[in-house]
């Protein structure tokens, strides 16, 4: 995936409301307030003083013409914080070949209504294999080196998908957990059970069940995000 426009640098002054942050553009020295389309804590993240790359919508419709994307770290890794990408980085990937797991599927459909309410980020079918359900979950804390967890906070709606998941395999489909680790330090995924105790019982019961998972490895940078390999799970 590449950016289109491209991102400007800025720094961070603070993020609140979850869905604002304050920041100074390195290049004129205006304080803009930026999107930050990130419902999580994005705890390990969020840094007062942190560089941090933008990017800039011509719409007029828009409230805020910023959009925060990616946040770097202490030692100058990039890391993707927009919740808005990941769905459409996995379908590229799976369209290109790049995940193993989820290659050979004769269609691919994203935001397709099941479960309760629910739709689910990407729907494989094939003539031969059937159905394949696809939920992606946007991955950036990481508390100790080299590992990447999930969630960075309660999220009853992530364990809802679980659930659904499951029932889809108890169908006869096949459904798969997508954990798009977006930072390149990254080489091992696990569950952030200390943050949501619940969530990580709900990832058991689907895993009896049938749930597969695999966790992704990318390469954010100013230019663009790219699809490395799979990493180890941790779970």
């Amino acid at each position: 995936m590449r950016f289109s426009p491209p991102l400007v640098p800025a720094r961070l002054l603070r993020r609140y409301k979850r869905f604002l942050a304050d920041c100074v553009l390195e290049e004129s020295g205006a304080e803009i307030v930026a999107h930050c389309a990130n419902s999580g804590s994005m705890l390990s993240l969020a840094r007062p003083g942190a560089r941090v790359w933008l990017q800039k919508s011509d719409d007029p419709k828009r409230k805020l013409a910023w959009s925060w994307i990616l946040e770097e770290t202490e030692v100058g890794d990039c890391v993707c914080i927009d919740t808005s990408r990941p769905n459409a980085i996995v379908a590229e990937a799976i369209l290109e070949g790049r995940i193993p797991a989820l290659a050979g599927w004769a269609g691919l459909r994203r935001e397709v209504k099941y479960g309760k309410n629910s739709r689910i980020d990407i729907l494989l079918e094939d003539p031969a294999k059937g159905r394949c359900w696809v939920e992606v979950k946007n991955t950036t804390l990481s508390r100790t080196p080299g590992l990447a967890e999930f969630p960075d906070a309660v999220t009853s709606r992530g364990a809802k998908h679980l659930d659904e998941l499951a029932a889809q395999v108890a169908l006869g489909d096949r459904a798969v957990m997508v954990y798009l680790v977006d930072r390149p330090d990254c080489d091992r995924f696990a569950l952030a059970e200390d943050v949501d105790p619940a969530y990580a019982k709900a990832f058991r019961i689907a895993r009896a069940a049938g749930v597969e998972a695999i966790a992704i490895a990318t390469r954010p940078t100013p230019d663009g995000i790219e699809v490395l390999a799979p990493v180890a799970l941790a779970v």
